[in-house]
């Protein structure tokens, strides 16, 4: 029998991270396979034959997305004449939902079975759209231990994976960060992590920026280090070290961060790092996300812990007197803030499950492939 040709989409960077660990894993449990799709550069080392590439699709909010709409078009007409060919065995998509659900109907109507990987958060918006997931999708692959019940309560095929971010090796001790960061051992570190899209540090990064600065008006021995996605995008950073591309050394370093929302505040809590979570997006977006939204709180590590664990600030509660104020607690070893943040910490982490999400989710892909 000819090797099955599979078709990965990932629509953003942390995506292709992930579809790149999730083609490596296919093509070691399906021996041959063809690996086609939409990514980036990691998925391209992973193996994969890529019709386009992810850059410059990184879009959020309502209102930011509206730019984007004739290039995902464009894609997505590209996608369906590739279905059409007859010869996609599977289809698999990871993350990105706004425009995995389009390629997701295209599919089907190839008749292409479909795989989601890190599955749509629906859970956290208007419950309807499960509708049109149960009638595209095959089957999801889920990262949080949540959301298997939630789907499968919708009539939508589920399984928990365990998380990805479980499944780096790469994370150094607390010393080796700070050296590498040039960081001196003896002081505390707080890093910043105010996200890479453009739209996120216009609005983020000077709010950030001051709340440093106050934190280190009040405690001048601390240390202060951004997480630079994007070089040169972190304006009068006076004082404080800017280390562009050394996200986990960041992390490993600190003894409490300042994180936007999103998948950071995982890797807080895996880290053991205690911290912060602030939030904004252009007013009529968020105005939009009232309306819809039907979570209690937006930090993921909240929601897996299914209490507050990390204090979060949002849109006009993002003030940095605030922040400042929230993070010089967690700078200090034995303080009882710091101490009970630390262990919802660790009981996330034992809910995210067990390293290995990559291989299951290949599996999973295997087990919808023409035997």
């Amino acid at each position: 029998m000819n090797a099955p040709t599979v078709f990965v989409s990932a629509g953003e960077p942390s995506g292709d991270a992930h579809a790149a660990a999730f083609v490596a894993a296919l093509r070691t449990v399906v021996p041959g396979v063809r690996v086609e799709g939409l990514g980036g550069p990691r998925m391209a080392e992973a193996g994969a034959t890529l019709m386009a590439r992810i850059e410059d699709l990184t879009v959020m909010g309502f209102v930011e997305v509206v730019a984007k709409i004739p290039a995902h078009a464009r894609l997505l007409k590209g996608m369906r004449a590739r279905f059409a060919r007859g010869d996609v065995a599977l289809v698999v998509l990871v993350d990105y939902p706004g425009f995995h659900l389009h390629v997701a109907e295209a599919a089907r109507r190839a008749g292409i079975p479909v795989l989601y990987y890190i599955a749509p958060q629906m859970w956290a918006w208007a419950e309807y759209r499960v509708r049109k997931l149960r009638e595209r999708v095959t089957h999801l692959a889920v990262i949080l231990p949540f959301e298997e019940a939630f789907f499968r309560g919708h009539g939508v095929p589920a399984t928990f994976v365990g998380h990805p971010l479980l499944d780096r090796g790469d994370r150094p001790g607390r010393a080796a960060a700070r050296r590498t960061l040039g960081l001196d051992p003896g002081r505390p570190v707080l890093s910043i992590f105010p996200g890479s899209r453009a739209q996120e540090l216009h609005r983020i990064w000077p709010i950030f920026r001051e709340t440093a600065e106050r934190v280190r008006s009040v405690r001048p021995d601390v240390q202060v280090v951004v997480a630079g996605m994007v070089a040169g995008a972190y304006p009068e950073a006076g004082g404080i070290q800017v280390a562009t591309g050394r996200a986990i050394e960041c992390m490993a370093a600190a003894d409490a961060a300042l994180c936007k929302s999103g998948t950071t505040t995982l890797e807080a809590a895996i880290a053991g790092t205690p911290s912060v979570i602030a939030y904004r997006v252009h007013p009529v977006s968020y105005l939009f996300a009232r309306m819809l939204t039907t979570i209690r709180w937006i930090g993921l590590v909240n929601l897996v812990a299914d209490r507050l664990v990390v204090p979060e600030f949002i849109q006009g509660a993002a003030r940095p007197a605030a922040l400042a104020q929230a993070l010089l607690p967690l700078l200090d070893a034995g303080n009882p803030e710091r101490e009970r943040q630390l262990e919802g910490l660790r009981e996330v982490r034992r809910r995210l499950g067990e390293p290995g999400a990559s291989a299951r989710a290949a599996l999973l892909a295997r087990s919808l492939l023409p035997a």
